[in-house]
Parts: C-alpha cells; structure tokens; sequence
C-alpha cells in the first residue's frame, strides 16, 4: 500500500506515543475505518527507541474478531504480542514462554493454570472481600470531599492480586512500582519509578530490591525491554522467593509450581499477575469515571438506578479500553481488509478502534451505560479471551457501585485536569482530580 509522505504520516501517529497523551485519536480512526479496514504503518523512530519494520493495524471489529480467533494464521508465538520486536533471540525465547504468547496447544497447557484462580466459584469467594476493600476506599476518602481518584483506584486490584498471590501486604507497592516500570516505560514518570520505602517491605522484599537494575540502558546504549528478564531481575527473584516460602503464594503459585513449570514459565505467570493483572482495573476504573464525568446525565443515572451497574460497567470497558492494541504475526501469505499480508509480517489489532465502529455500535462515540448488547472487545476475543475478565468486572463493579451509593455529587476538580499515561499500548490515566460535596 503506497500513501503520498504526508498521509502516510498521518497514519503513523496511532503508533506514536506521544500521541495517546492528548487521547486515543478516536477521529482519526474513525477516518481510516471508513476508507480502509486494514493500513500500514511505518514504526518510526521514538526518542532512544530504534525505528521498526512497520506493521498492519487492523482496525475493523470484524476483523480485529477474525485475527483473534485465527491463531493458525496470526500467531501470538512467533513474534510475541508487542508492536516493538524484542530485541534479541534470547529476549524473544524468554518473551515465549508466557501464556500470553503462546498459541494452542501449548497456550491450553498454561491458561489451564491461569484458570484455575479465576472459576465462578474462586471469584464468588473473593467477592465479598473485594466488595469490602471497595467500600472502604470509598468511605476513607469520602470526609475529605476531594482525592485523586487514580490513586484510590490503584489500590483494589494491586490489594487484589496480593490476596490471590499471596504477597504479603507490606510488599504490595512492589507489585505497582513493577507495573509502573512494564506498562510506563514511554513515559518517564513511571519509567524508572521505585516509590516503595524498603523499610516497609519484608525481609523477601528487601532482599529482591538487591536485584533492581540500575540502568534502563544497555552496554551498547539501546534501551533495555521492559519485558526482559533483565529489566525484572528483581521481581522475578522475589517470585522464586515467594515461591520457597513454607505456606505461601495462595493457591495459585502452588499450583504452578505442581503442574512443572520451567523457570522462564514460572517467572512470566508471575509477571501475568502481577502485571497484567493488575493493568486492567487500574486502568478501567479511572478511565470510566473520566467518562461518566464527561456525560453527568450517565453518572446520575447510575446513581439513582444501581441495576444498571452490570451494564455501565460493559460500557465503560468499551468506551475506555484498558489495553489500545495487541500484535500478532503472520504465520503464511494471507489476505486481510483487501491487503496482501506476508508471512512474517506484524499484525496489530486496535481493540479501541474496534470498540468504536459504527458498523456494530449505534452512535459508538456517545457513552450509553444502558446498552445492550454490547459486544466490545476490551478482554480480547478466541482463545487469548482475557481469564481475568470476571475479576476485573467484580472489582469495576464493587468499586462504581460504592462511588455512585456514596459520592452521588461527584464531579471534576475545575483548574485540575486529568494527566493521561504516554503509551501507545495502556489507555491510562495518571491523575483524576475529582471532588463531591461533604456533609
């Protein structure tokens, strides 16, 4: 596919960084939709980061469908799930041995594990214990008739993970300051962040901070990846330390540990929940109350009718997705949107692209919390199906039914606008500064 210099650049900016700082660039695509379902993209240069070798971005929620579900012709194992290649054949090895990218059958194999924390029957024991949590968030802030709603958000799912995992409380800020590093790594207010005292931590905690590395770069002045197994020393020795403790890690890390995992497999089910595990909600839960605030006339509606709860929560998921794009790669010479893909080539569905086309969504860019069906596609779709999705609802739902109960005059701080997260992968927040009358 050929454009004229400046389209072409154009097109490059839902690539960009930079760009999802401002918002994801829901116009644009809905530009690109209506021309063409499937574009290329050249993957520029981004400050210290080389230059890739471009890629597809498949924007249709039909096709975004097809490319999930189609693991035999667009595979998560060859090439990883990143836009960005890892940078080495080693990183790459590491990156496969995570059920993320992984295709079936050995992705059964992995998710079998996964599963097993999140049945009906492990989540439903979970939830009056994060019903609780959320509460309580909710009423200690509530005197104080103002707070940053990103940081009260933060704590449910980084509580939650803990209780399934089994890491102690004093070391939970371990596990943001890990998402920070992973899921920040284009912005560099999270980039580098380590704000966890090391006083506060246990003995394992302290010991693990010992493995930190010290330099985001390499010998040879590239970037160090995120994902590497060099970038998590630490996280990964405190997972094997965890994992030695008598009578811990939950139910989760005996299991992996039973089902013979290898190391490489064991340290990325760790980094799964540690990470993306957490990123949802974290995520979710900001980015929707940024929404509801933008449509008063949906937050009241939510407040004085809380069985809407269930399908608020649906809509939010698909007018703030967590997650912006996933890569897959070719596996053979296939035809997609009218394009000819080759083998080899890389793959990008953009789930918030999806979530916005006109085609499945009457009126996509109006927030509905009544709506119904709503078939977005914020936890994936075939059988990378997000295995935490029922958890993350409880927690989006636990968490906007207590603001709605409590905090019913809820509105944005004026003079105080939300800071957005610089990713070209999280659709995040950085800060909500909202307030609510008292008394």
């Amino acid at each position: 596919m050929t454009l004229d210099r400046a389209r072409q650049e154009r097109v490059n900016r839902i690539f960009l960084p930079a760009t999802y700082a401002d918002g994801v660039p829901y116009g644009l695509f809905r530009e690109l939709r209506a021309e063409a379902p499937v574009w290329w993209v050249e993957e520029p240069a981004v400050g210290d980061w080389p230059a890739g070798r471009g890629y597809w971005a498949v924007l249709r929620h039909a096709d975004v469908k097809h490319v999930l579900r189609s693991p035999e012709l667009y595979s998560s194992h060859l090439g990883a799930t990143q836009i960005r290649d890892p940078d080495s054949p080693a990183d790459l090895d590491f990156a496969r041995a995570m059920m993320l990218n992984q295709d079936p059958p050995d992705h059964a194999r992995l998710r079998r594990i996964v599963a097993a924390a999140f049945t009906p029957r492990a989540v439903a024991e979970l939830a009056e214990a994060v019903d609780a949590r959320a509460r309580e968030l909710v009423e200690a802030v509530r005197p104080a008739g103002s707070a940053d709603f990103v940081r009260l958000a933060a704590d449910l799912p980084v509580w939650t993970l803990a209780r399934v995992m089994g890491v102690p409380e004093q070391d939970r800020g371990l596990l943001r300051d890990w998402a920070n590093r992973v899921i920040g790594y284009q912005d560099d207010d999270y980039a580098g962040s380590g704000t966890t005292d090391p006083a506060g931590l246990t003995d394992l905690g302290r010991a693990a901070l010992a493995h930190r590395p010290t330099s985001r770069t390499a010998p040879d002045g590239r970037p160090v990846n995120p994902r590497s197994r060099a970038a998590l020393a630490d996280m990964f020795a405190y997972a094997h330390a965890l994992a030695r403790r008598p009578r811990s890690g939950g139910g989760i890390l005996a299991r992996t540990l039973a089902a013979g995992l290898s190391a490489a497999e064991f340290e990325t089910m760790f980094f799964l929940f540690a990470v993306a595990g957490n990123e949802t909600v974290r995520n979710g839960l900001p980015g929707g109350l940024h929404a509801l605030l933008a449509y008063p006339d949906q937050y009241r509606l939510l407040c004085e009718r809380p069985e809407t709860t269930d399908s608020a929560v649906e809509e939010l998921l698909r007018y703030w997705p967590p997650v912006i794009d996933f890569r897959r790669t070719a596996t053979r010479d296939v035809e997609l949107g009218g394009r000819r893909i080759r083998r080899g080539d890389k793959v990008v569905v953009y789930h918030a692209s999806a979530n916005r086309d006109e085609a499945v969504f009457p009126e996509p860019d109006r927030l509905d919390v009544t709506r119904t069906p709503n078939d977005h596609v914020s936890f994936g779709f075939g059988p990378h199906f997000c295995p935490g999705a029922r958890l993350a609802r409880l927690q989006m739902r636990s968490v906007l039914r207590h603001v709605a109960e409590l905090l019913p005059g809820l509105e944005p701080v004026p003079g105080r606008p939300p800071r957005r997260l610089v990713s070209n992968f999280q659709n995040g927040l950085k800060s909500l500064p909202v307030r609510w009358p008292v008394g």
